[in-house]
């Protein structure tokens, strides 16, 4: 039985030490030092897997932000997680997408939030590598995992999907002006909202800075964030301190640190991830109407 998640340790909710250079902290997607593994969570085949954030990387309960290549014919058998969530996200290809025993082929770039307790898996069925990303959100720093066994290969499918899928469509996409006192125009979505999730994982945003534009510098007390690079390049600075980011990279911004954003000389696109304090600055945050949106 082989995973792909190292056991996650107690911490506590304090900030990772600013001596690290931010570049340091940004985590990056690089290719050739991603690792072949085999059988994960006993799914068949092979993949590509480089851990680009860990459970240190934010003081809130992000264990891991995996990124790599599902190889053709191969993907993660099924299981599942009591104390912590994932969503696996596709970023080229197609994939069979499965949540509690419900199969369906889904085509990039979209994801699958698996919450907690329900079994989950994905299968790469074509004869091309599918780009692929792992998130792990828990209740605690601890993860756990259970595997079921199953390689899930060759089963039923259903045209419509029977679990919340987060679709990261540019049509759906809506103009922001001067965002967070920032310039020019910034195209934004909340793909997922707080409702979806069980843990502390708050959202997932899709965003878009259009070239020459930016956004503003803001922060939050009680909410930290992840923001991965979809495509094109430019620079982000948390606290002060700035540093150029292009495609496959991963900015962990924690509780109450500041960040503002600049794209390049192609539009910067992003996913972010938002991962409240705790619960209950969770509920209080789900509580207002806005924030669903």
């Amino acid at each position: 039985m082989r995973t792909i998640a190292l056991a996650c340790s107690f911490c506590a909710l304090s900030a990772p030490a600013l001596a690290t250079p931010l570049s340091d902290r940004i985590g990056h997607y690089v290719p050739e030092k991603a690792q072949r593994v085999t059988g994960v969570h006993d799914g068949a085949g092979s993949m590509l897997n480089e851990p680009i954030l860990d459970d240190k990387s934010l003081s809130t309960n992000l264990l891991f932000w995996h990124r790599g290549v599902i190889e053709p014919h191969s993907g993660i058998g099924e299981h599942f997680h009591n104390r912590c969530e994932e969503m696996f996200v596709i970023l080229s290809g197609k994939a069979e997408f499965t949540i509690n025993g419900r199969t369906s082929l889904l085509k990039a770039p979209i994801g699958a939030p698996d919450r907690m307790g329900s079994a989950h898996a994905i299968y790469n069925p074509t004869d091309q590598p599918v780009e692929w990303m792992n998130i792990n959100v828990g209740t605690s720093k601890v993860y756990d995992t259970y595997d079921l066994g199953d390689a899930l290969v060759g089963v039923a499918k259903d045209p419509i999907p029977q679990f919340i899928t987060m679709k990261l469509d540019r049509a759906g996409l809506k103009p922001v002006s001067n965002m967070d006192g920032g310039a020019g125009i910034v195209l934004r979505r909340r793909v997922l909202g707080p409702a979806v999730f069980y843990t502390p994982w708050a959202y997932v945003d899709h965003l878009i800075v259009q070239p020459g534009a930016g956004i503003g510098k803001s922060k939050m007390a009680d909410m930290s964030e992840v923001y991965y690079v979809i495509s094109g390049n430019g620079s982000v600075t948390v606290d002060g301190e700035t540093a150029a980011i292009k495609i496959g990279d991963a900015i962990p911004v924690d509780l109450g640190q500041s960040k503002s954003f600049t794209a390049g000389t192609a539009p910067l696109e992003l996913m972010v991830v938002g991962i409240a304090r705790d619960m209950r600055t969770k509920d209080t945050f789900a509580a207002v109407a806005a924030n669903a949106n």
